[in-house]
């Protein structure tokens, strides 16, 4: 006898008189795979990673339950600062696909970025686009820069290099203006907040022409203060124009897209802001050697004249004619030579009264008051600083996302909360 297991299911008729191929299958089920999928993030281990001649990236996605394929395309790989190698941990953002001749699918991957930097870019994407749809980034809210700054103000960390190498180049360039170091924090807890606070100053003061707000090179993580939401509001509300100048070239901040203009690094601000003037520098230099030479040729050619006319009189033979022409000579030539003077005098005279006009116009005065002005601010502003109050005995006592609590309805039992003390902070449960 034939076992009867399946035979049922054999008699059983077909749902539908339909029949696709393979290739139909497939693509249907392409359709329907990719439209349901929308792109996203992926975090595995790299393993099986291949990259062809073409410069296709290929390799797999794996973790301690399934695997995925993917694939980084020429294009997309030339742009990546992640250099892959099996067993790294990475964070993939992509579009799962389905290759056909296969029937496979795969995550084709646009931007991949190491785990634990994956968070923050996501982070900073978000909070880009979020910020950009609000009109902050828009090109019609930049602002001009001051083509002659006289005072400008350079928000950094007053020990950093960036600062030294910032002040050497204005040095070097010949840059005759004032700057004002606005200290603050450029990394770590409460950066955001000091430099949010010197903008604020700034503004207050409202002596600068310019401000200028940025650090050295670092990782995402050291750069990450200046991602900050409030920060890079704070720099798009400034009344001063902004120059944000933070890490190096390939480093982008969102202050770099909320300033008027962005400068690759601090030198490269200092050259920004010290571009103009030493272009009317040179063309001060170029006026001086032109009227130099001018006055040089006028000379020359009013000596040619006078040779070519003693010449002339000694061609003529009365003694009478010699003699009233060595007299009109002489009066034309000290005529001649009283006009060159007087000429020469009076471009020389504008020239002083122009040079004693751009001394006038120098900034020193008015920049020394606004420092001792702003070393007031300073002292009164340590005087109120929560410092202070912490040194006297008391201490501030924050949530776990670092915000004070003023409350007592605020904290809940069992919370987890720290307190800062004058001498550092200590975790605490509330019961």
């Amino acid at each position: 006898m034939e076992p009867d297991i399946g035979r049922n299911d054999l008699r059983e008729e077909p749902a539908s008189d339909q029949v696709l191929t393979v290739g139909e299958f497939t693509r249907r089920l392409k359709t329907l795979v990719e439209g349901a999928v929308p792109p996203g993030w992926v975090r595995g281990e790299v393993s099986n990673l291949r990259v062809q001649s073409s410069g296709h990236v290929y390799f797999s996605l794996k973790d301690s339950g399934a695997q995925l394929s993917a694939v980084l395309f020429r294009g997309d790989a030339a742009r990546q600062k992640v250099k892959l190698s099996d067993g790294m941990q990475v964070v993939a953002f992509g579009k799962l696909e389905i290759y056909e001749p296969h029937g496979k699918y795969q995550l084709t991957v646009r931007v991949l970025v190491e785990d634990g930097v994956g968070r923050l870019q996501r982070e900073f994407e978000a909070l880009k686009r979020r910020l950009a749809a609000e009109g902050l980034f828009a090109p019609e809210r930049k602002r001009p820069l001051p083509p002659l700054p006289s005072a400008v103000g350079f928000i950094t960390s007053p020990t950093g290099a960036a600062v030294r190498d910032f002040l050497r180049i204005l040095a070097r360039r010949g840059w005759r203006g004032r700057i004002v170091i606005l200290p603050a924090r450029v990394q770590g807890d409460g950066a955001a907040a000091e430099m949010i606070e010197m903008i604020g100053l700034a503004a207050q003061l409202g002596s600068f022409d310019l401000l200028v707000i940025g650090r050295g090179g670092g990782s995402a993580e050291d750069l990450w203060a200046f991602n900050d939401e409030a920060l890079v509001r704070a720099i798009a509300a400034c009344p001063v124009p902004v120059i944000s100048a933070v890490g190096h070239e390939i480093d982008f901040t969102l202050c770099d897209f909320a300033a008027d203009v962005r400068a690759e690094t601090p030198s490269a601000a200092a050259e920004l802001i010290s571009s103009h003037f030493v272009s009317c520098v040179e063309r001060a230099g170029q006026a001086a050697e032109a009227l130099s030479a001018t006055v040089d040729r006028a000379i020359e050619q009013s000596r040619q004249l006078i040779g070519h006319a003693r010449a002339r009189l000694r061609l003529l033979a009365p003694s009478a004619q010699i003699e009233r022409g060595h007299l009109r000579l002489d009066d034309c030539s000290n005529r001649l030579a009283a006009a060159l003077r007087a000429a020469v005098h009076g471009r020389r005279h504008r020239y002083a009264e122009l040079r004693a006009r751009f001394a006038q116009a120098s900034p020193s005065a008015r920049l020394e008051l606004a420092s001792q002005r702003l070393d007031g601010l300073g002292k009164r502003l340590r005087a109120s600083s929560p410092v202070s109050v912490l040194n006297r005995g008391f201490a501030i006592v924050r949530d776990d996302r670092g915000r004070p609590l003023t409350r007592r309805a605020a904290v809940r039992p069992g919370q987890k909360v720290s307190a800062e003390f004058a001498d550092g902070s200590a975790p605490m449960r509330a019961e």
